[in-house]
């Protein structure tokens, strides 16, 4: 990896980390999917907007532009979002974003796969076995305790994680040559929609906000940081190095959310999530 991708993805892994601490503070006020669908509801406009006047394309004119646009807005917006707002009523910031942080182990599954003619190896499934292990540490719970609602919350992170990990390779094997800015804004407009219907449907409503300044300043956060310039980044390395280096950042968001998370909140990690953490990156070494 060079260096410019190098300080993209440094980039990308603060704003992402740092998104874990302020979707946290956020969910004292807004409701969950309700949060997640006005937050890319924003980001999609500013992208489209800006594609609009500075992309070559703003507009899809194939079937696979418009396959690589629902899969962004479906899997890696929509379903990824719904799942992480969700699991995060009942686990932090901080482990949320360790268990995200599979996401490369996924990845590689998915792209093992979906990309190439090789099947999975012994190795790999090793890997993935490994880094699900991490994730069973992380929850520091017996087999008793399933219904426990931090293991619910594990769980709704892990399908985050996997619905990422899958769309950024889906959308990789579509190749469509639509501008990174306009399959973004496109894509979040999709997957702000899909959120919208979601919360309505689970009765979710815009009055029970609480339109406090710290809910507005996580918003507006979320909105500018992690939202629009973390995931122009993010299609750019995905354009440029492929899905599972671009993928490399889920490794430095928990360390952003755990440090923010100590600072800001007065959070502190268990040891068995630092340990879930470094069983997770072997299984990446084995993958």
């Amino acid at each position: 990896m060079g260096s410019k991708p190098l300080a993209l993805t440094l980039l990308a892994g603060v704003l992402w980390g740092s998104s874990f601490v302020a979707i946290d503070v956020g969910l004292s006020y807004f409701p969950p999917i309700l949060f997640a669908g006005i937050r890319y509801g924003l980001v999609g406009a500013i992208v489209l907007g800006y594609a609009i006047v500075a992309a070559p394309r703003w507009y899809p004119t194939s079937i696979a532009d418009l396959v690589g646009i629902l899969l962004v807005g479906v899997f890696m917006i929509g379903a990824h979002h719904a799942f992480l707002y969700l699991g995060m009523q009942y686990i932090s910031g901080a482990v949320a974003a360790v268990v995200v942080s599979l996401s490369p182990v996924l990845t590689a599954v998915f792209s093992s796969s979906m990309l190439t003619d090789s099947d999975l190896t012994l190795k790999k499934f090793a890997g993935l076995l490994l880094g699900l292990a991490g994730v069973v540490i992380i929850s520091d719970l017996g087999f008793g305790a399933v219904t426990n609602a931090s293991t619910v919350g594990l769980v709704l992170a892990l399908l985050a994680s996997a619905s990422f990990a899958f769309g950024s390779v889906a959308t990789r094997l579509v190749r469509t040559d639509l501008p990174v800015s306009t399959l973004q804004g496109h894509g979040m407009t999709v997957g702000a929609t899909l959120l919208w219907i979601t919360a309505v449907l689970r009765g979710e409503s815009i009055t029970a906000i609480s339109w406090t300044p710290q809910g507005l300043g996580s918003l507006a956060f979320l909105v500018i940081g992690p939202g629009v310039i973390a995931f122009l980044v993010y299609f750019h390395l995905l354009d440029s190095i492929g899905p599972l280096e671009s993928n490399l950042i889920a490794y430095l968001e928990p360390i952003v959310a755990t440090v923010l998370s100590w600072l800001v909140l007065g959070e502190l990690i268990e040891s068995s999530t630092v340990l879930g953490f470094l069983v997770i990156v072997v299984g990446f070494g084995f993958v």
